[in-house]
């Protein structure tokens, strides 16, 4: 059997033969400051387990500050907010959607009361108030009406942006409502709240436990109208483009780890962050496979992280957030 010329000078394996020089060798580094946590809040005095995702809760207020609290203490340094709202408060006109004394308007001022340095970005859509369960207003005929929708996201961002988020999210993917939020906010005098937008956001199988953490799922039809085609790459590139001009200063692609090739793409032809979300569909087969014991969950976090950042995420929207951040903190490897 032939062996390796014993003269032989280039040898890769040497940057790998001891975990000291494997990390000074890292192309890649997973740092807390690239964690996103996102958190499910209620309306109630209890935090309730959700069934469709193990490990996650919907927080009630005390317990979402108690949270966060020891999350930035790890050194989590921002957080988006997705509401359960009760059924009574959903309708047609979604018009809970921008009461500035709602759930999320409340929250926001109390995290900022009590962890000021947290960033706080908010999901600007309708589903969660929309008794259709869709992101946009629904006509008679289930058409979903995009101009419409787009004069009640932009009531929302304003909303979130008075009570002091920091970042509107809108994840709604009608088109313009980037450009329309960016005027809307600078009208109010909201220059400085930044807009994260879901730009890439697909038509995914994979956001199924995250309905039933919200109970927003559509109560007819699908979002095949108005989110992306998961077979589709380049469009991706044409919705970086009109979302940057219209005023984004971050963009999104959703879902994270079926769509690293998506996501490597618009990150090489962008001029601004782009950040990536790792959904709950990702999120419960590492759960699900790691509770069987076919893997070894923390090595699978980890890598699965790891390949989102090097793929050209410079941030991460993952339920592992503040898990990570104590790993990182304690310096394991």
């Amino acid at each position: 059997m032939p062996t390796p010329d014993a003269n032989q000078s280039i040898r890769p394996r040497r940057n790998r033969k001891s975990r000291a020089i494997r990390n000074l060798c890292r192309e890649t580094r997973l740092s807390v400051e690239s964690l996103i946590y996102p958190v499910f809040i209620h309306d109630s005095s209890r935090d309730e387990d959700i069934e469709s995702m193990p490990g996650c809760k919907r927080w009630s207020h005390a317990g979402l500050l108690r949270e966060l609290t020891e999350a930035h203490s790890l050194g989590i340094g921002a957080v988006v907010l997705f509401p359960a709202i009760a059924e009574q408060l959903k309708s047609k006109t979604a018009a809970e959607s921008y009461n500035d004394d709602g759930l999320i308007p409340k929250t926001i001022r109390a995290i900022k009361n009590e962890i000021p340095d947290l960033a706080v970005i908010t999901d600007v859509a309708l589903d969660p108030y929309n008794s259709d369960g869709h992101d946009g207003l629904v006509d008679s005929n289930g058409r979903i009406l995009n101009d419409e929708t787009v004069d009640i996201l932009c009531k929302q961002a304003i909303s979130h942006a008075r009570s002091g988020a920091d970042i509107v999210a809108p994840s709604d993917m009608m088109d313009g409502r980037v450009g329309a939020i960016r005027e809307a906010l600078d009208k109010e005098g909201r220059s400085e709240t930044s807009i994260l937008s879901y730009t890439a956001k697909y038509a995914s199988s994979y956001y199924g436990p995250f309905r039933g953490a919200l109970g927003s799922a559509p109560k007819s039809g699908d979002k095949k109208t108005y989110q992306m085609d998961p077979a589709n790459a380049g469009e991706a590139l044409r919705e970086a483009t009109l979302d940057i001009d219209e005023g984004a200063d971050m963009i999104m692609v959703k879902p994270a780890g079926p769509y690293l090739d998506v996501l490597a793409l618009v990150a090489s032809h962008v001029d601004v962050p782009v950040a990536a979300y790792q959904v709950s569909g990702e999120y419960l087969m590492i759960e699900s496979a790691a509770a069987a014991g076919w893997i070894s969950r923390e090595d699978v976090i980890r890598e699965s992280l790891t390949g989102i950042h090097r793929a050209g995420a410079n941030a991460i929207l993952t339920y592992y957030a503040k898990e990570v951040a104590g790993w990182l903190y304690n310096n394991k490897e």
